[in-house]
């Protein structure tokens, strides 16, 4: 019998083996290579899609499932030769096509970056230049996963769309407010209806997994977290994590839920270190988990587990190796049954040990896909080693890949929409609401137009494209906009302080959290939590005075109200 034929007896043992017993499993050839031919799945229920499929892969195969790295390159086949060169150190490839084909990869994740993103640590590439050629990227990706033993499942491939300062592709789509200012908005249906907007246009550039919504809740004023979190109050954000879900996932794209089991009450940066989660059991029940339980409830596909030190209830191993969190948590208590994905394994909390090892511990601590490894053919090596040397349990191994599949054919056989429905009316529409209702105004008049005669717009630095959009905004709204001498308007974002603030403001706009707002001495204080199109153009409205600014701030400003508009 072919060594790959013995290695698949154990199988018997799991939950697939009524399938092998009634012999639909493919049998290898004598030189061992590719499977025989089988009958074809007919099931329409992706689980039992699932079951079969994972009862004809090899070992090789069943590793590869698991693995969802990055690559170098904005085409799947073509790359430059510096994109060539990140491939071979990465992985041996010159390509990304290549990379899919040769570890027989579950998956592979877009990454890019830009100057306001706190995840920009863990990004050494881009993928992204423009919708057509993430859409022939993708499409190129599949075409190489079709020729896997898998490849009857579809390639997920992933994405961290958030929106705010973690967003991916940002030019030719519709962009969406920050998480924080769907939370000031408070209005789910409208949360629904726009990341519904985004999810058809990720599906439409061929991506199938978004990793969001953050579902961390806000105790702290987290750098790394700040905006991409809805709110520090656990029961309304619970609330906009589900309609997140439910629009993402209602247009074919895979929701996550992260960072598991809450990243928002720390302030130190995985990316840099290992956050400590100080919070008592209690807390952490009250405060961290609803968000997380009712995105589950919504039926959220994946969650990702954090790296971090969760001292309650495993002190000192990060969540992403712990299996009190992602079995007797995540599972046992809140019932998850979907697919558990690290965060990336190339940032600096969990680097501290060789790539095989790190994989492999994330695998039996409860993941079932890997994200990111630093090394990919350290990470294939690993666990093929940990899968034959019994380190890593064959049932694990199983288990991990049948939910991945799972989630695979859950996406497939969807159509995709066409580019035409990128930055559509209807989308534009969706983001322009509930940019509308985040507008929050801190300190000052709740009714007419906060300011009078000619303004003058200024900003923090490196913030011109953001004051051009507000000018043109103010001059279509009928505000007249003076290079000098009129009301000054200033504008601050992510990244600023209190030396970014203008003494001589008469109002002071905060496009990220609005926690600065409490420093500064303007007259009129508002928010709007994000720098889009759409959150200028609403700013725009209500400074003219055609719009009434009835968000209310989803975290505690210190000496500021979280309105000074009447709640409805």
């Amino acid at each position: 019998m072919p060594n790959a034929s013995r290695r698949q007896l154990p199988l018997v043992l799991t939950t697939v083996a009524a399938l092998l017993l009634s012999g639909c499993v493919g049998t290898r050839d004598q030189a061992g290579s590719a499977p025989s031919p089988s009958p074809s799945v007919t099931s329409a229920d992706p689980a039992a899609r699932a079951a079969e499929l994972v009862g004809r892969l090899s070992d090789e195969d069943l590793v590869g499932q698991v693995l969802m790295p990055y690559a170098y390159g904005d085409s799947a086949t073509r790359v430059s030769a510096g994109s060539a060169a990140g491939n071979r150190k990465l992985a041996g490839v010159d390509t990304p096509a290549e990379m899919v084909t040769r570890y027989r990869l579950g998956g592979l994740i877009l990454v890019g970056f830009s100057a306001d993103d706190p995840t920009g640590a863990n990004q050494p590439t881009t993928n992204v230049d423009s919708p057509p050629q993430v859409r022939e990227l993708t499409r190129g990706l599949q075409e190489a996963n079709r020729t896997l033993a898998a490849g009857a499942a579809p390639l997920l491939i992933g994405i961290d769309q958030e929106f705010g300062v973690v967003t991916r592709i940002s030019e030719g789509v519709t962009n969406l407010p920050s998480a924080m200012a769907l939370g000031a908005a408070g209005e789910p249906s409208l949360t629904e209806a726009a990341w519904r907007a985004a999810g058809a246009e990720l599906a439409a550039l061929g991506v199938n997994v978004d990793f969001a919504p953050s579902a961390d809740v806000l105790g702290a004023d987290s750098k790394v977290i700040g905006s991409r979190s809805y709110g520090s109050d656990p029961k309304a954000a619970a609330a906009q994590v589900s309609a997140a879900v439910r629009g993402l996932q209602g247009a074919g794209v895979g929701a996550t839920l992260k960072h598991f089991p809450g990243h928002g009450q720390t302030e130190a940066d995985s990316h840099q270190e290992l956050p400590v989660v100080t919070q008592d059991r209690g807390k952490l029940e009250s405060n961290a988990l609803p968000p997380f339980r009712a995105g589950i409830e919504a039926g959220a596909w994946l969650v990702m587990s954090g790296h971090l030190d969760v001292r309650a209830i495993d002190p000192g191993v990060p969540a992403t190796f712990s299996r009190k969190l992602l079995v007797d948590v995540l599972r046992n208590q809140l019932n998850f049954t979907g697919v558990v994905v690290t965060d990336a394994m190339n940032m600096s909390a969990v680097t501290d040990q060789p790539t095989g090892q790190a994989v492999v511990r994330a695998i039996n601590a409860g993941n079932d896909l890997v994200l990111m490894p630093p090394n990919v053919t350290e990470a294939y090596d690993g666990l093929l080693a940990a899968l034959r040397d019994g380190s890593l349990p064959r049932s694990r191994l199983l288990e991990a890949v049948t939910r991945v599949l799972t989630l695979k054919f859950r996406l497939a056989d969807r159509p995709t929409p066409g580019l035409e429905t990128l930055n559509s009316p209807a989308h534009q529409e969706a983001a322009r609401r509930v940019a509308a209702a985040a507008v929050t105004v801190l300190r000052g008049p709740c009714g007419p137009a906060p300011v009078t005669g000619p303004v003058t717009v200024t900003s923090s630095g490196g913030r011109d494209r953001t004051r051009k959009l507000l000018i043109e905004a103010l001059t279509a709204a009928g505000v007249q906009v003076v290079p000098s001498g009129g009301t000054v308007v200033h504008l601050v974002g992510y990244g600023d302080g209190v030396a970014d603030l203008r003494d001589d403001a008469e109002v002071t706009v905060g496009m990220d959290t609005p926690y600065l707002l409490g420093r500064a001495k303007s007259r009129v204080l508002l928010a709007t939590y994000s720098s889009t199109p759409a959150s200028m153009s609403a700013l725009a409205d209500v400074l003219a005075g055609r719009a009434k600014p009835t968000g209310r701030a989803p975290v505690a400003v210190s000496g500021l109200p979280r309105s000074t508009c009447p709640a409805a």
